[in-house]
């Protein structure tokens, strides 16, 4: 079993330019890659399944996604917040998984929710948060030289708790309120999203 890998991609990215002439997912890496594609092959190479949720007007990201072999669901209310968008996903997810049941697969043993504009975090430690929740944690997180990062992986415990969240803040309530099993890892991309023009490499 796997988790599945949950991408979220459906913010404006209000301050990286605040006109929303700029999407930032859309933005190219030095090495001529586009932020969101970045992020979605780590995930990719990791997870059988991955779903990315998009708003209604996405700019073309959907299109990038759906090309690499994402599973790309439009999330109607994006704009609501990332709780909005990250219930969504989990509920695509579960979906597919009802058909894959049907077709004598296994689900998958819950998520990993990464965030489209963290295209530095590396492999390894998607596959430490994978092993995690199979041995047991209920949430895993990782820890980079003291502070915790992303992404977070949530077991099918948190089911109904994923599927009920709204708002901006995400998962960050359900992180507050339950354990967290903290992962040591030498990955400095844990830390590092695109906030803003000043945080693409040149």
């Amino acid at each position: 079993m796997a988790l599945t890998g949950i991408l979220l991609a459906a913010g404006r990215g209000r301050r990286f330019d605040p006109d929303g002439a700029r999407n930032k997912l859309l933005q190219r890496l030095p090495g001529g890659e586009l932020v969101v594609a970045a992020s979605a092959r780590t995930l990719l190479a990791v997870f059988p399944r991955v779903v990315a949720v998009v708003p209604p007007a996405d700019g073309g990201v959907g299109d990038v996604l759906r090309q690499l072999g994402c599973e790309v669901t439009v999330c109607p209310d994006a704009d609501g917040g990332m709780g909005l968008s990250l219930a969504h996903a989990i509920r695509h997810s579960l979906h597919a998984q009802l058909h894959d049941q049907l077709h004598d697969q296994s689900p998958g043993h819950g998520w990993l929710v990464a965030l489209g504009d963290m295209p530095f975090v590396a492999p390894s430690t998607l596959h430490a948060l994978d092993a995690a929740v199979e041995e047991g944690a209920a949430i895993a997180a990782p820890l980079f030289e003291g502070r915790r990062g992303n992404p977070v992986a949530f077991g099918v415990q948190h089911r109904d708790a994923l599927l009920a969240l709204d708002g901006d803040q995400g998962a960050r309530r359900l992180l507050q309120s339950s354990p967290v099993a903290t992962i040591d890892v030498l990955d400095p991309g844990i830390l590092r999203d695109i906030d803003s023009p000043s945080d693409l490499p040149s």
